[in-house]
């Protein structure tokens, strides 16, 4: 009888670790491939987890969640880090009146969007394959293998003159930063998502790529179909028209990432 319930100890402990280099294993996949919503999605399978661990009597993998359980707030607060200030500054904005130099500055800002809306427009109705990513609040920088410098105002009759086929940095990305348009023709990281859909071209991947290393926003223009998208946060929205691609940009873009 001893020895059946010392194999039983044997094998609890045996699935234990398991368990536990499994979990280690899909988080280390989970926050190196998905986005913040994909690991938010998986709490609740945790928390079914962890219990059904304690009932079996898995000390190393209730340890194990113990110790991710109680710094759930902390890691939350991680991820939707961007999420939370821009809830605040909303909130914000809302309490206190308006001063004129907000007023300009989201002015300035439209008009800025406006140029970006056109250019895309204009590269899609002639096919012209296109990158335009606008940063935000992290830099680029350390993400960029190539570029040539500008520092010119961002201009839709400019960002197109880029990408005409004979332009000698047309295949890279132009980079929209503080309002000015200081960077063409720069390579940016693919993404190594197995998930991505096979039929998406390089520029798709590169969008998707930069976008799940910082927290910019990529335009892209399909040289084989003309299609208009936006990727941030290594999600993709596609085949928008002009009047959708305006709005999409007001919506996630602040006007403080511009000035």
């Amino acid at each position: 009888m001893q020895g059946i319930l010392h194999k039983a100890d044997i094998l609890t402990a045996f699935f234990d670790i398991l368990l536990v280099a499994i979990v280690i294993y899909l988080l280390f996949r989970l926050v190196r491939e998905s986005t913040a919503v994909r690991i938010l999605l998986l709490l609740p399978v945790l928390l079914i987890a962890y219990l059904a661990a304690q009932l079996l009597g898995f000390i190393a993998f209730t340890w194990l969640l113990d110790n991710f359980i109680l710094s759930i707030f902390l890691i939350l607060v991680v991820i939707f880090q961007y999420d939370i200030r821009r809830a605040l500054l909303s909130f914000s904005r809302g309490m206190f009146v308006r001063s004129p130099e907000a007023d300009s500055e989201e002015h300035e800002s439209a008009a800025l969007l406006d140029q970006l809306a056109d250019a895309a427009h204009s590269l899609s109705e002639r096919r012209n394959g296109a990158l335009i990513v606008v940063e935000k609040e992290m830099s680029l920088e350390q993400y960029l293998e190539v570029g040539t410098e500008i520092d010119a105002k961002v201009t839709s009759e400019l960002i197109s003159s880029i990408f005409l086929p004979y332009s000698p940095i047309h295949d890279g990305a132009v980079i929209i930063s503080h309002g000015k348009l200081t960077m063409a023709g720069c390579f940016l990281p693919l993404t190594q998502n197995p998930d991505v859909a096979k039929e998406l071209g390089t520029r798709h991947r590169a969008a998707i790529g930069l976008t799940e290393l910082v927290d910019a926003l990529v335009i892209v223009v399909s040289e084989e179909t003309g299609s208009v998208s936006v990727v941030s946060g290594g999600n993709i929205t596609s085949n928008l028209e002009s009047a959708a691609l305006r709005k999409l940009l007001r919506r996630m873009i602040e006007p403080r990432w511009l000035q």
